[in-house]
């Protein structure tokens, strides 16, 4: 008999008949012996629905009252879940993160777990309930209601997973798996029967949406295993997500394309190559806690030299503001930007004992006449900064180049 905690996104509990599909399933794993801990999200839509609310009765919503509304939004899934395992004849019992308890730090709507209560959990299993639990938020010390930012019940399931020592924790979603790339892209594109932590954790900050990345680095951390199921599916067995020493692991050198749109390169012109000045440039950027990705910094000639690093999109203009004053300070010869980017990056462990993996990149899109304005590098990723235009022609052609392509 396992102990599995399973977690239900916003679409697989969006109405109440996909509520009671949900149920239908969990009497189905129930009757199997099986002990189960059900995480769940807000029903689809309703979290943009609430703070569309809150920015209506305040411009910038307080962090801890938006904890207090958006809190809600899993209350009243967990609540109709229960009552449609009851529906059933199944013992059910539902948890706010409060309740639980699941103890965070006060960093209102990014905050980070600190710690589980899991002994009304053991009490309740032991008693033949299906235990259900709003995921994506918690309390603090002080006994403020906290969230976790977006994806934050995918977090909530796999830390429940590790507090109970669970066998398995299965991630329920509207993909039955991880892909080696989007299949709305490449329709070829398959599904893997496992992938490692590692490749998972550059996936997900790579681009790809199944997880969120903070989930996959608490799943490592505490080595849960961990699987992608499909909610509209019966009979897929879904991804898991493994350690690379697992025997089972496919021997595939590359395990999938990931790529990212929402990019912004920014090159300041005429650096003087002195000590410390890549800190006088990124320091006011980071002090702004905007996240810097690639750094390139050329050669120098004549003791100048140009450095150019990415940003998210979302944080272009801010970028090219903070910098104004800098660019001034440091007597560059100015600046050169561009949001019209996109990174595509090849992943895979399979690097570390394959050759030629870099070259065969570069030499693909090469031959499609796609420009490579920047790389990064490490043990299992290569990724490339492109022009926006070629995304989806980089993700085919190198997709093919690397045999990831739907087999027959």
């Amino acid at each position: 008999m396992a102990l599995i905690v399973q977690k239900y996104g916003g679409t697989s509990v969006g109405s109440i008949e996909r509520i009671k599909n949900v149920a239908r399933r969990i009497a189905r794993w129930q009757a199997k012996g099986h002990r189960l801990v059900v995480v769940v999200s807000a029903m689809a839509g309703e979290t943009n629905r609430l703070i569309a609310l809150a920015r209506e009765a305040q411009s910038h919503p307080d962090p801890r009252e938006l904890d207090v509304m958006l809190s809600t939004g899993e209350q009243v899934t967990i609540a109709l879940l229960s009552m449609a395992l009851m529906d059933m004849g199944l013992k059910a019992r539902s948890y706010t993160g409060a309740q639980v308890k699941i103890v965070t730090d006060s960093a209102y709507t990014k905050a980070r777990i600190v710690s589980i209560d899991e002994a009304r959990i053991r009490q309740d299993l032991a008693d033949g309930c299906v235990v259900v639990v709003a995921g994506f938020q918690g309390v603090d010390d002080s006994g403020n209601i906290t969230t976790l930012g977006r994806g934050g019940s995918d977090t909530t399931g796999v830390a429940l997973a590790a507090a109970l020592k669970a066998d398995e924790c299965q991630i329920y979603t509207d993909v039955d798996g991880v892909y080696t790339t989007d299949p709305r892209i490449v329709p070829e594109a398959r599904r893997l029967r496992t992938i490692t932590f590692e490749e998972m954790l550059e996936m997900a900050s790579l681009g790809s949406k199944v997880l969120q990345i903070r989930s996959v680095e608490f799943a490592g951390k505490y080595r849960v295993r961990l699987r992608v199921l499909s909610s509209f599916e019966e009979e897929s067995e879904g991804t898991l997500i493994t350690f690379e020493e697992d025997e089972n692991m496919e021997q595939a050198s590359i395990s999938g394309i990931a790529f990212n749109r929402d990019e912004a390169k920014i090159t300041i012109l005429g650096v003087p190559d002195r000590p410390g000045i890549a800190y006088q440039i990124l320091g006011p950027v980071g002090d702004a806690s905007i996240d810097v990705d690639m750094i390139v910094q050329n050669v120098s000639h004549d003791g100048m030299t140009d450095f150019s690093f990415t940003v998210h999109r979302n944080d272009y203009q801010k970028t090219l503001k903070i910098l104004e004053p800098v660019v001034k300070h440091i007597k560059a010869r100015g600046v050169e930007s561009g949001d019209r980017i996109a990174k595509v990056s090849v992943v895979g462990v399979g690097m570390r004992s394959h050759a030629g993996i870099a070259s065969t990149a570069f030499r693909t899109l090469a031959e499609e006449g796609i420009n490579i304005e920047m790389i990064s590098t490490s043990e299992i990723k290569i990724s490339v900064v492109i022009n926006e235009k070629y995304t989806e022609l980089a993700v085919r052609v190198l997709h093919k180049a690397f045999g990831l392509e739907q087999p027959g």
